[in-house]
């Protein structure tokens, strides 16, 4: 069997422009970046003669078991195609971080995958990098204005901006620089996030113009002064420089899925410590150039979904058409107590105690959002007939059809079930909403996700949460989405708390604004913002020949 990255080296890719020119972009739209990747104009999108239809998909809450949310999506929209649609495919760009870690990359697998698939998971067209520079800048500017004499009068004991560095790496959570004194700086308390989870590449997801980018950029909060006023990248005059800095990597890339499918693939990650979408911009020009618009968000639904609902739909006035939920009978078995080794055999009474887990998602996309959903369901050569069947009953009642898909083995000829219920949806018409009003107080909307969405009982704060809510509402902060900092592993704040857990009560810690993104992070149980690398690796694996040929890359 080959790897994911042998099925992609032995692709062969169209040129750039041909993929470009077959949704009707012409060679002074792109700006190229090799043989098969470019940049798209910001014209393109401002120019949009028509608007496609737009399909999340999202998953269940995931699992060491996988359950192919990447790999679907490429696959659902390859499927589109060779039903003779015109699709386009918007994913969200792959972090350093998980490429080198566990969790792998995000250009999908198997015959179902973006390419160049290498390049796309490493450094593709340098837009993290861009990111962590501009980051970057704006904490050294921070630090010199401080040292240089402090004509702000920013409190160093609250600076609330840190630095950032695309890559797994625990020892930078918490720090202390400038140590020394004198030339060296002022000593202070510090620390990094992950870049992909900074505020910086959230505002490249959600601006829609660079002027757009210049003025979030300027609102971004870094500090406060003695007295307790914010202090932002706009009074230190830092916001022109960053944008200069962000000015390319605002441009969506353009690359291809195995099958030749155009895809967009710009920002976004993380969506369990940031609100984890590709960018807006990229959304809009896929739905500017093609009938329909295949995207992810990341995580399972309680995460990417819930926030690419209510926070980036909502920035962006978009409305999603349909919603494909990802499963696999194997993810859903652990989640009814299963241990990972022990997945390949039946087991109805252990898959039916984790189907709560789908239904719960499903029921949120249905009742709370008002969407047309289908569940894709990844099938591995394991599951049974009556492993798949019990899947399928459960979900036709609450009024949701089941797609199997084996885009992974398949391609798009193992998505197009899957396709055809999407395209069926979308005729349909959706009820879309959001969970709460942006109009409520934080801690009413912090409710709303947790009682509406994980399906817990309620929120408690901790005196620091209480202090942080306070001081954000306090400077005219109060009515801006919430972005939940959240496990990915579990409905609640609790890693451990598998399936659909209830009567559980989520702990809320602190809150930060992130004024130039235009949402809260609201940080819940014992989550971290810049994550470890694990004992093994996937970095150990990973070479690359004379000849510039890398391999162990998935």
């Amino acid at each position: 069997m080959k790897s994911d990255i042998e099925i992609a080296q032995s692709a062969k890719l169209k040129p750039v422009l041909d993929v470009a020119k077959s949704v009707g972009l012409a060679e002074d739209d792109i700006e190229y970046y090799g043989k098969y990747k470019a940049k798209i104009s910001l014209s393109v999108m401002s120019r949009a003669q028509k608007s496609g239809k737009l399909i999340l998909v999202t998953a269940i809450t995931p699992t060491p078991a996988g359950e192919g949310k990447t790999t679907t999506t490429i696959g659902l929209a390859d499927g589109m195609r060779r039903l003779g649609k015109n699709v386009v495919v918007a994913l969200r760009e792959p972090s350093l971080g998980p490429v080198f870690g566990v969790k792998g990359g995000a250009a999908g697998g198997g015959y179902a995958q973006v390419v160049p698939m290498e390049d796309i998971n490493l450094h593709f067209t340098g837009d993290a990098h861009a990111v962590g520079a501009a980051n970057n800048l704006l904490a050294a500017m921070l630090d010199n204005h401080i040292f240089q004499g402090n004509a702000l009068g920013i409190d160093k004991d609250s600076i609330t901006w840190k630095r950032c560095v695309d890559m797994n790496d625990r020892q930078l959570r918490f720090l202390e620089d400038g140590l020394g004194g004198g030339k060296n700086g002022v000593p202070r308390r510090d620390g990094f996030d992950i870049t992909v989870a900074s505020e910086v590449m959230a505002i490249l997801c959600l601006a829609t113009s660079l002027s757009d980018l210049k003025a979030r950029l300027a609102r971004i909060v870094v500090g406060y002064t003695y007295e307790g006023k914010p202090v932002t990248a706009g009074d230190l005059k830092a916001a022109g420089a960053m944008c200069a800095l962000l000015k390319d990597a605002l441009k969506p890339n353009l690359v291809q899925t195995l099958e030749g499918t155009p895809a967009i693939v710009h920002g976004g990650p993380f969506a369990n410590i940031a609100h984890g979408c590709n960018s807006v911009i990229a959304t809009r020009t896929a739905l500017s150039l093609g009938d329909y618009v295949v995207t992810e968000a990341g995580f399972g639904a309680d995460l990417g979904a819930e926030k690419f609902l209510d926070i980036k739909c909502r920035s962006a006035g978009l409305r999603p058409d349909a919603c494909v939920v990802v499963a696999t009978v194997r993810a859903l078995k652990m989640h009814g107590g299963v241990q990972k080794q022990d997945l390949g055999r039946e087991d109805l009474a252990a898959l039916g105690r984790g189907l709560p887990n789908l239904l719960r998602h499903v029921a949120n996309m249905q009742q709370v959002y008002g969407l047309p959903t289908v569940v894709a369901l990844n099938r591995f050569p394991t599951d049974t007939d009556a492993e798949i069947a019990l899947v399928m009953q459960e979900c036709r009642a609450l009024g949701v059809e089941t797609a199997l898909s084996t885009v992974w083995a398949d391609g798009g000829k193992g998505g197009e079930a899957l396709a055809r219920e999407v395209v069926a949806l979308c005729e349909r018409g959706s009820d879309f909403r959001f969970c709460y009003e942006a109009a409520l107080p934080l801690k009413e909307k912090i409710g709303a996700i947790v009682t509406k969405v994980y399906g817990g009982d309620g929120v408690v704060y901790t005196p620091e949460a209480e202090a942080d809510i306070a001081r954000i509402e306090g400077h005219g902060f109060g009515k801006l989405p919430v972005c939940m900092a959240k496990t990915q592993y579990s409905f609640s704040d609790d890693a451990k708390k598998l399936g659909a857990p209830s009567q559980f009560i989520v702990t809320v810690r602190g809150a930060k604004v992130s004024a130039g993104a235009g949402f809260v992070v609201v940080y819940t149980g014992n989550i971290l913002t810049m994550p470890g690398l694990p004992p093994v690796p996937a970095a150990e694996k990973i070479d690359v020949d004379e000849n510039g040929v890398i391999t162990g890359l998935f």
